[in-house]
């Protein structure tokens, strides 16, 4: 446990920090510029962490194959396999930047964006997407140091890169009033700081985790295993933000206020969800670690520390949000519709936030098992089918705002039931296989002895 909560505890205050780039653009253009201005920002986040997501989830799985080498001690196939995967993010990203400044236009429309909303979203979103380039790299790089252990650098380096996005979102908004325009600016340079200074660690290191400019090419066949463990966790990523861009679809269709207001909450709901999800990052690396150094039985150990874990962390976090949600949602915006909205958001799905962190463990956790496939198709089926399905339905029914807030749980609940069933039937039985192998093993060294 105390491993684990060592090595958790920096990536919960990286992802803090690295959620705060958005939030801090939200809060400054919601108390300073306005409300159209906060839904504006909020309306793009989901399209935003459409390409976000996807090297997020490329960079846990791609961290599977890492640990798994790093726990194997084999530094020379480690080695490879971290600068392939640094090429390889690189190139796609450029692609990633371009082809999303051309769908911006697209992407809103998709979202059926309100025409008093457009125009700065746009901007906005325009903006923000150069940085994906710098996100692509920075959340690569990290994983390649959380993967051999090193949790505590992409924190620190989080740190000063978040620090100088308020400062810099404060004197783009307040002294040259840029507006939309001027945070997201601010958050560009933000995301290349944290680039630079993770970089730079990882050129001038000793450790395993050094990288030579004149190796940055591209192997192919560490490639595929790269991609076979990172792409289907990046699609998965990827395909469930492009669920929550018709979600928010949704929620445009009831106006400004709607969409600043639940924008607000889901930014709450998220930061709420990152303590599971820091844990779950930190199950898949304990499990990878240990499967390469054939510490089977400890593996399973690990999981069942992390879920525990959890289960007392999210009751810490959950009741003292509910209780305080207006107050919370305060913070982002003093408007009192858009307050209204954010409150019934927070109280509908913060008392589901279990369900939330059972998924993040599982499915981390299973990832770990070097089973990434089977974890997409399952949170596919429960995050984007039974939550789309639900919406749809329910909508039919009756119109109603809180149909979208249900569609939260809804969608938890079905991922954690599928991915839970899929552990019990096929990691458990592997488990059983290998509680004989390692008893064998003991029985073989004892009689060598």
């Amino acid at each position: 446990m105390k491993l684990i909560l060592i090595y958790a505890t920096p990536i919960l205050m990286g992802q803090l920090l690295q959620n705060l780039y958005n939030s801090v653009d939200a809060i400054v253009v919601g108390n300073f510029v306005g409300t159209t201005a906060l839904a504006a920002v909020s309306s793009s986040v989901d399209i935003a962490q459409l390409i976000v997501g996807f090297f997020s989830g490329l960079s846990a799985g791609a961290g599977v194959l890492f640990s798994m080498y790093f726990g194997a001690k084999d530094q020379k196939m480690l080695h490879v396999a971290i600068h392939t995967t640094l090429t390889f993010s690189f190139f796609l990203g450029l692609v990633m930047v371009v082809v999303g400044i051309l769908l911006t236009p697209v992407l809103l429309r998709t979202m059926a964006c309100p025409e008093d909303v457009w125009a700065e979203a746009a901007l906005y979103l325009r903006i923000y997407m150069v940085g994906i380039l710098f996100t692509s790299i920075y959340n690569i790089s990290a994983g390649i140091l959380r993967a051999v252990g090193n949790s505590r650098a992409p924190f620190f380096y989080l740190a000063v890169a978040s620090g100088s996005n308020v400062v810099l979102d404060f004197i783009s908004v307040n002294w040259l009033g840029m507006g939309v325009a001027g945070v997201a600016l601010a958050t560009i340079i933000s995301q290349l700081l944290s680039v630079i200074l993770i970089f730079r660690d990882m050129l001038l290191t000793n450790d395993v985790y050094k990288i030579s400019l004149r190796d940055l090419r591209i192997n192919k066949q560490l490639l595929l295993k790269v991609l076979g463990l990172g792409l289907p966790a990046g699609i998965q990523n990827c395909l469930i933000a492009i669920s929550n861009v018709f979600v928010q679809r949704y929620v445009n269709m009831f106006g400004s206020a709607a969409m600043a207001g639940i924008g607000a909450g889901k930014k709450i709901d998220k930061y709420a969800g990152l303590i599971s999800n820091s844990i779950g990052l930190a199950s898949a690396t304990f499990i990878s670690q240990n499967l390469g150094a054939k510490q089977n039985k400890r593996a399973i150990h690990g999981l069942r520390i992390c879920l525990l874990l959890c289960a007392i962390v999210v009751s810490l976090v959950a009741i003292p949000i509910y209780s305080y949600a207006s107050a919370v949602i305060r913070i982002f915006t003093a408007d009192e519709q858009a307050v209204f909205y954010g409150v019934a958001m927070i109280r509908t799905i913060i008392p589901f936030m279990f369900l939330n962190a059972l998924v993040q463990i599982f499915a981390n956790a299973v990832r770990g098992f070097g089973k990434s496939r089977a974890v997409m198709v399952m949170m596919l089926i429960g995050m984007v089918g039974c939550r789309q399905l639900f919406l749809h339905l329910a909508m039919q029914i009756s119109f109603d705002v809180k149909n979208v807030f249900y569609a939260y749980p809804v969608g938890w609940g079905s991922a954690s039931l599928l991915i839970l069933a899929y552990y019990l039937i096929i990691i458990r039985r592997n488990y059983r296989k290998w509680q004989v192998q390692d008893n064998s093993s003991a029985l073989a060294e004892d009689d060598s002895a």
